[in-house]
């Protein structure tokens, strides 16, 4: 059984049949992160209607400029929900655009907060702004740290770990010319991984274009598992140990959908 800690959900067209034909392929629980307060609903929407689909509430630095007090409220009322686990995705994004870098590492901060309010882990969502991220998460004292979708380097990887924080991968550990990526898969201890597919994005090899679903997290896994040498049940139920404890998720004794 394995976990998707990471998949948008909420963008597809058939998040349904998504979520049942991830089912159907040995995903036990699925996570659909927020990026902006008009998705929350939504997100919150689909999280209710399976017992094995869970939510994050959290603006991303691309949206930053949408956060407000109003958002912020938003934000600590609907976390409330049994369903949300986490606050994300949070964080900084210097790729599409540095104009507003101010404005990222204010509502980011003051994300953590709500985090800590509310005793939630956070999700970070960390581009091109691997410094900057990791200063102010240590500056905000935050524990319960899930680096999604790492693209840093090993050394980065390692100091997030030392932090106690985790590394979550995606369909990029199966691209071969992604070397950074595998670097840290090899070396990084399964103990501090958690797997996640970013649907509908990143899809991993040989389905390399398309779009991506949950069903496929298993690919990942398994290129995991090839480049540790390791048994893939041995990736499978460390991955998802970790993810339960961090996201304090339940274990339902029924695993299919209500």
């Amino acid at each position: 059984m394995i976990i998707d800690t990471h998949a948008h959900l909420d963008m597809l067209d058939d998040p349904k049949r998504a979520i049942e034909e991830a089912f159907e392929a040995g995903v036990k629980k699925i996570i659909i992160p927020g990026v902006e307060p008009d998705t929350f609903e939504k997100v919150l929407e689909l999280a209710h209607a399976y017992d094995n689909v869970y939510a994050q509430l959290g603006v991303h630095p691309s949206e930053a400029q949408k956060f407000n007090d109003d958002v912020a409220k938003k934000i600590m009322e609907f976390a409330k929900d049994e369903k949300v686990k986490a606050i994300g995705e949070i964080g900084l994004d210097y790729y599409w655009d540095k104009t507003f870098t101010d404005v990222q590492k204010k509502v980011f901060k003051t994300q953590i907060e709500i985090a800590d309010i509310l005793n939630l882990p956070v999700v970070i969502h960390d581009r091109d702004a691997h410094k900057d991220t990791f200063d102010i998460l240590e500056q905000m004292g935050a524990k319960r740290v899930l680096m999604h979708c790492f693209s840093g380097s090993l050394e980065f990887a390692q100091n997030c770990i030392k932090k106690g924080w985790f590394i979550a991968l995606g369909g990029v550990v199966t691209f071969k010319n992604a070397r950074k990526v595998r670097d840290v898969a090899r070396e990084i201890p399964l103990e501090n991984i958690m797997l996640e597919t970013d649907t509908p994005y990143l899809t991993p090899h040989p389905y390399r274009g398309e779009e991506n679903a949950p069903k496929y997290i298993i690919l990942t896994a398994k290129e995991i598992a090839n480049i540790k040498d390791t048994a893939l049940s041995e990736v499978e139920t460390i991955t998802t140990q970790n993810a339960i404890k961090f996201f304090n998720l339940e274990e339902n004794k029924n695993e299919s959908a209500v």
